[in-house]
């Protein structure tokens, strides 16, 4: 594993975005273009002729899928004995902003980008065999681009597979090891259905599946025939490629966009007056109290000021047991994605795994002001509303309190304030 400040030729690591079977992700700052990049770096343990024919041939098809809707390929070279291969770094996959509201024309418009991609591989005779939401990076200007070619194939007058691809998205016949250009078609239909209703289908995608009476009531017909079409279990029944999908969903469309408007001009319509008095409660919140608490993120849900480490709005009472925003720390949990420093041994919000990449170097921090109760440890080093001493994981019993309050939760005992909350941000309990 490379750590965050390690040197790899021009790249400087920044942090470890994933970690898969055959390859890590890196975020890393180009020092010579000033930019930050991803870096796709196969396992050393496992290079092999073969791994490194496929990484390769990835590298070839993303140089060749010259398109806009496709991550292009920056570079592809050993340095220091690794195989480095370097794309754009997007804002944040579409699996992630599937966890925020995302309104039907945006996801009109991002299924028109996806399946444009789609459409230009296959007519390059590549199928991608691994369209999913993890694989499709959202970039500032709104623009979608497929990446991940690691598993696609090159369709010849008989293809074989592996089985290869994600459960949930892939087609019958390819999770039998018989990819074609329709399980494209097939995994296409489920992101797009994923996009529109908000819910992933089950197996065994039975008509109609989850979701439908929300579809139903949001999109027009005439789209939801697309995708009924892409999502057939029988591969015959469903549109021979990407790009005859195409013509269909723009044929789709213009309804589709109409409907959308008309929906959003009702509820123009219908919405009530705006209930300033929220947004004063909020501001007078910002200013008592908002710099002890650091709330400087919004909720997903309801926009009320909140804090990296509440696990719950206090506003509406959405969950935030993983966080979805950038992180104010040089790091992040892997498995709750909340903020670390480089040298805590444990995460301090969630009761997560020995972080493998610890820095030797002590970094002190204003905001430590309580000390652990273990008698072994005693570090003077805890931030307020830490859940888990970060050097030997011992759960904090200190009944954490807000200053200028005395109120308490009922339930979890930590400070709350009952003027302004209507939910506890440390349990979720109701006030």
């Amino acid at each position: 594993m490379l750590r965050p400040g390690q040197k790899l030729g021009k790249y400087k690591i920044k942090s470890r975005i994933s970690n898969g079977p055959y390859a890590t992700v890196y975020r890393a700052h180009d020092t010579i273009e000033g930019v930050n990049v991803a870096l796709k770096i196969p396992h050393k343990g496992l290079v092999t002729k073969e791994l490194l024919e496929d990484f390769s041939r990835e590298a070839r098809l993303a140089a060749k899928l010259d398109h806009p809707n496709i991550l292009g390929l920056k570079s592809a070279d050993f340095i220091d004995g690794h195989l480095v291969i370097a794309f754009r770094l997007g804002d944040e996959s579409l699996d992630e902003r599937l966890q925020r509201r995302l309104s039907l024309r945006t996801a009109i418009d991002l299924g028109e980008q996806l399946l444009r991609a789609v459409a230009f591989a296959h007519e390059n005779r590549v199928i991608h065999c691994d369209v999913k939401p993890d694989n499709l990076l959202l970039f500032p200007d709104g623009r979608l681009r497929l990446t991940d070619f690691g598993i696609s194939k090159v369709a010849q007058r008989t293809i074989s597979g592996s089985g290869a691809g994600t459960v949930g998205y892939m087609a019958p016949e390819q999770a039998m090891g018989r990819p074609s250009r329709r399980s494209d078609v097939f995994a296409t239909g489920i992101v797009l259905w994923q996009m529109f209703s908000g819910q992933l289908p089950e197996w065994p995608f039975e008509w109609p599946p989850q979701g439908y009476s929300k579809l139903k009531a949001v999109l027009h017909a005439d789209m939801i025939t697309v995708l009924k079409r892409a999502m057939e279990l029988k591969p015959s029944h469903r549109f021979d490629d990407a790009g005859q999908m195409l013509s269909a969903y723009l044929r789709a469309k213009p309804k589709a966009m109409l409907q959308a408007e008309r929906r959003k001009r009702t509820r123009k319509s219908k919405a009530p007056t705006k209930r300033h008095w929220k947004e004063f409660r909020q501001q007078q919140f910002l200013r008592e109290f908002g710099k002890h608490l650091t709330a400087n993120l919004k909720c997903n849900r309801c926009e009320g000021p909140v804090s990296e480490f509440m696990h719950a709005c206090p506003w509406c009472g959405t969950s935030r047991k993983r966080l979805r925003d950038e992180t104010s720390f040089p790091a992040c949990c892997p498995r709750c994605h909340r903020g670390r420093k480089l040298d805590w041994l444990y995460c301090a919000w969630c009761y997560g795994p020995r972080f493998e990449e610890v820095a030797v170097r002590r970094y002190t921090d204003l905001r430590y002001v309580a000390r652990c109760r273990n008698p072994k440890c005693r570090r003077e080093d805890l931030m307020p509303f830490m859940r888990y001493c970060p050097w030997c994981r011992t759960k904090v019993r200190l009944p954490w309190k807000i200053p200028g309050s005395t109120d308490t939760c009922h339930k979890c005992g930590w400070g709350v304030l009952r003027d302004f909350w209507s939910h506890c941000p440390w349990c979720a309990a109701t006030l």
